[in-house]
């Protein structure tokens, strides 16, 4: 069971206050904040004492001015939404267009920007949103809980749970930057990449799922054994260019409710992450469009320094029928569960 202890971080430009929530167990440590749920810091044991493998900013206004999503919790739906707009019973829900042609994490305020509800339960800590019907287009007013915990042998868990009062959409997932030789190190070099998938959905020049399942064969996407990042980032391939790198759904699963799975496993620096989820997608980004965000004690954090493991629901599922629901029918409960393992190798 992890220790908890809070502490004031600031107040956001229009006044909410935000707390630093870290959890200690053994000789791990993360940081979260009430603003956005973000994950600011994960410290682990490593070869010169302790190590911050999560990439973050310093002040709560960094914060509020990046873009990137950085360590924060998305929703209500993560990843894009084609054309910003769906179908739902028989009706049209219009969305913002904040990635070219589509909705993307949210919308203009998605979960990353809101404060949300800090609370202690059995050594865990309980994050807790309400999302009002209506808010960024969407039908229906969810209720969100996501549980963070944290073990002494470096296990950190982010269980999510949500309820819609209307059916509405749900997807939700933590946009974490990992890079294991330290948050400031400023590049993947060293370090390898193992994903558990056959296949990507394949995306247009929008980054929009076209419905098409690519086969990872012969392709810089299969990862099925490990692959230094650098090796498969430099391979020629028509997905690569279009993502400027690794930003793509990996197929864990055809079905949308499964049992805990290992997903991936990166290693480098002397460590091993390994993340474990039940959810049926694993969007790996190689953090292509960071320019130089202002990170913690003074870092700038550049393109391809970082890499995410952001387990979902399939992108753009509502508009291709054979994708796993991302629907919440009212009165129904939304539950996934992801894992980030962290030893030493």
């Amino acid at each position: 069971m992890a220790e908890l202890t809070w502490q004031p971080f600031g107040l956001t430009a229009d006044r909410r206050e935000v707390e630093l929530w870290t959890l200690r167990a053994g000789r791990y440590a993360a940081q979260v904040l009430t603003y956005g749920g973000v994950l600011r810091s994960f410290t682990v044991p490593a070869s010169e004492g302790s190590r911050d493998i999560v990439l973050g900013c310093e002040t709560l206004e960094q914060y509020e001015t990046q873009d990137k999503y950085l360590g924060a919790l998305v929703g209500r739906v993560a990843n894009r939404i084609g054309g910003a707009s769906f179908d739902l019973n028989g009706k049209t829900y219009p969305l913002a267009a904040n990635n070219g042609p589509n909705c993307l994490h949210g919308g203009i305020r998605g979960f990353n920007q809101a404060v949300w509800e800090a609370g202690e339960e059995n050594g865990a800590l309980v994050l807790s949103h309400t999302s009002p019907d209506g808010e960024e287009g969407f039908p229906g007013t969810l209720k969100a809980r996501v549980t963070y915990t944290l073990t002494a042998d470096g296990v950190l868990t982010l269980d999510y749970r949500a309820e819609s009062d209307a059916d509405t959409l749900c997807n939700l997932t933590n946009h974490s930057y990992f890079n294991l030789l330290g948050h400031a190190h400023g590049s993947l070099e060293g370090q390898r990449i193992q994903v558990w998938a056959d296949a990507i959905t394949e995306t247009d020049a929008d980054s929009t799922p076209t419905g098409v399942l690519l086969p990872v064969d012969g392709t810089p996407f299969d990862l099925r054994r490990p692959v230094e990042f650098l090796q498969g980032l430099a391979m020629e391939h028509p997905q690569l260019a279009l993502g400027n790198g690794y930003d793509h759904n990996f197929v864990l699963s055809r079905q949308p409710r499964s049992p805990m799975r290992l997903a991936a496993r990166v290693t480098g620096g002397g460590l091993c992450l390994e993340c474990y989820t039940t959810q049926p997608g694993l969007q790996l980004y190689t953090a292509n469009y960071l320019d130089g965000t202002p990170g913690k004690g003074g870092a700038a954090y550049g393109p391809r320094s970082a890499f995410c493991l952001e387990t979902q629901a399939w992108p753009d599922a509502i508009h291709h029928a054979a994708f796993p629901s991302v629907v919440l029918r009212a009165g129904e409960s939304y539950h996934h569960t992801t894992a980030y393992r962290v030893t030493a190798v």
